[in-house]
């Protein structure tokens, strides 16, 4: 039997995949279910599985090229089986020829005083296409710092006349003890300002004149001006165009289609975590027993939470609304090149060691790039946790198509009132960001309701 091997659509926003690596060869024996190839996506690294059983005849996409979703990547089939029919591969394109330039009028002549910047100008076509990260640089003119003193003569008053001076600043001279009449003003018209008065204050004062040379000028002295700040050279680049990863481009992408489209709105509770973290603290303290973190916490009463309240496990389906019985929960990661939601199964029937290990072996290997197909898809829910970057709330965008996310905050020490006592309790804040098209803000109300009692009765997510 010929099984043919397609490109997979392993996200809900995939086009196009790479082939990384072959991990079978043509002529070995493949069995249902053995890893295949390897296979870049928008997202992450994604180890394919062969779907049939016999040998891999043919390899038709090597490793290195990308192709469309559903293109045709390898062949399997019994070894006398002839598979000339379906193993050409799909068409390739053939490169098209480079149309010859268009002839051009002979531009008209330029005036004379612009002459480089024509030229400039009518040598940028030939110049080649733009590369795919491009750096500039703004370079002075010139070097030289000139300071913009207003003349002298524009602050000096006349002979028996009125020093031109903003109240503020004549308030400050008579306060601090300032003659206005040594100030060169910087303000409008050679008006002293604030900061005149002010640098006046602080600037070292003069050596005294001698009586004699005072009288023979008639003026007192002024005030020796500021230094110029002057702005050290900067050869580094202004700025740089870094071109996005495949997973920005699809989170670039997908988030228009989610927020735009989604009439969001959301619900915040603030949970008492005092109960939890002690239970955790005991947990953690067994032998032999694997450490369970806040969120693992989270994602069991998130998943029993669903189950009480269907209507938040469900999504938008055409002209009906789509009701999930299982907790499948999506677990934000973050990564250096953006964010991927890989997706823990059936959390609502699993125990709390059990999500422990397995969302941290998930995270791993979403880290790493090693992530399954079947793990790259199929969320009926999702929680991003953010709280260790010390952030104490906010709110997540719904990852389509599902209908409500969990953003989850820091658990912090505060000051609570218990009993009309003042003591030091720890606080979590959560907030469910819910499609108004599936839900109501009660249903979300009562969600948080259920989620927050069972996270302040941690024993219940242990029975």
């Amino acid at each position: 039997m010929i099984t043919k091997v397609i490109m997979p659509k392993l996200s809900d926003a995939m086009e196009t995949g790479k082939v990384i690596k072959w991990l079978k060869k043509e002529g070995e024996a493949v069995k249902g279910g053995d890893i295949l190839v390897e296979v870049e996506t928008d997202k992450a690294n994604v180890e394919v599985e062969a779907f049939g059983s016999g040998v891999l005849r043919k390899i038709v996409i090597p490793e290195g090229e990308q192709v469309p979703v559903g293109d045709l990547i390898a062949v399997i089939a019994d070894p006398a089986e002839d598979i000339s029919s379906v193993a050409a591969g799909p068409a390739r394109p053939a490169p098209a020829a480079p149309a010859a330039p268009a002839p051009t009028a002979p531009a008209p002549a330029a005036p004379a005083a612009r002459p480089a910047r024509v030229a400039a100008s009518a040598a940028s076509p030939s110049a080649g296409p733009l590369p795919a990260m491009e750096s500039y640089q703004s370079v002075p003119a010139t070097t030289t710092v000139v300071p913009m003193a207003p003349a002298a003569a524009a602050s000096a008053p006349a002979p028996g006349g009125r020093v031109k001076a903003s109240p503020l600043a004549r308030k400050i001279a008579g306060q601090t003890g300032v003659d206005l009449r040594l100030i060169q003003g910087t303000g409008p018209g050679g008006r002293i300002i604030r900061a005149d008065v002010e640098a006046a204050r602080t600037a070292p004062r003069p050596a005294a004149a001698p009586p004699a040379a005072a009288a023979a000028t008639g003026r007192p002295q002024a005030v020796p001006a500021r230094p110029a700040f002057v702005v050290p050279p900067r050869p580094e680049a202004e700025y740089e165009d870094v071109p996005m990863s495949p997973m920005r481009a699809a989170i670039a992408k997908r988030m228009p289609m989610s927020k735009a489209p989604v009439p969001h709105f959301y619900v915040t509770s603030e949970v008492d975590m005092d109960a939890a973290w002690a239970l955790r603290e005991q947990l953690n303290g067994l032998d032999g027993q694997p450490k369970v973190s806040v969120t693992d916490m989270v994602i069991k009463a998130a998943a029993l939470a669903l189950l009480k309240n269907p209507g938040v496990n469900a999504q938008l389906n055409g002209q009906a609304i789509r009701v999930h019985h299982r907790a499948h929960i999506g677990i934000a990661v973050a990564l250096e090149q953006g964010l991927i939601t890989p997706v823990l199964r059936d959390c609502d029937v699993k125990p709390l060691g059990r999500i422990a290990v397995e969302s941290r072996d998930l995270a791993d290997r979403a880290r790493g790039g090693k992530l399954r197909a079947q793990e790259m898809s199929g969320a009926t829910f999702s929680i991003s946790n953010l709280g260790m970057f010390d952030v104490e709330e906010f709110s997540a965008i719904i990852n389509p198509p599902e209908g409500a996310i969990l953003a989850v905050g820091s658990v912090l020490q505060k000051p609570v009132v218990d009993d009309g006592e003042i003591r030091v309790g720890r606080r979590m804040k959560m907030t469910i960001s819910c499609d108004h098209r599936v839900m109501d803000g009660a249903m979300g109300a009562r969600y948080l309701q259920d989620l927050k009692r069972l996270l302040e009765e941690p024993l219940r997510l242990l029975v």
